[in-house]
């Protein structure tokens, strides 16, 4: 059997915790009852045993000794994430830029992918997707 997590959370680094929080729930994602928020952290989930944490910048500087990434220059990846239908996407990318985010490319149609993105209040791609499983398979 292949490897498999039984559930996943990944940590980004925020500058203002509750403004970032304000965000993703504004968008409609729910924060995590099990995990404590604070002032360093809130735990948004955004899908089935899927959540990330939102870590204020200066804690998050202490989990590693690596430098973390300028947003503002650089990606350092995109978080990708598929929904029910293109409406679904153009509703999602539509209010994140309401809530202060920015529009990261026009939509692209790919037929068996409907696909658009936004940058987060903190610099972070966002990948918002419809895949068409018939046209993907046909």
């Amino acid at each position: 059997m292949a490897l498999t997590s039984a559930f996943t959370s990944f940590n980004l680094p925020v500058k203002n915790v509750d403004q970032s929080k304000a965000f993703f729930t504004g968008l409609g994602f729910e924060l995590n009852p099990q995990f404590p928020e604070n002032e360093n952290s809130a735990a948004i989930v955004i899908g089935d045993n899927l959540q990330v944490m939102l870590i204020n910048q200066a804690f998050f500087n202490t989990l590693t000794e690596k430098e973390s990434v300028d947003t503002s220059k650089y990606a350092q990846m995109t978080i990708a994430l598929a929904f029910e239908s293109r409406e679904k996407v153009d509703e999602i990318v539509n209010t994140a830029v309401s809530l202060g985010g920015k529009l990261h490319a026009e939509p692209e149609d790919h037929e068996f992918m409907y696909h658009w993105g936004f940058v987060d209040l903190d610099g972070h791609l966002w990948a918002i997707n419809c895949m068409n499983t018939d046209a993907a398979q046909g």
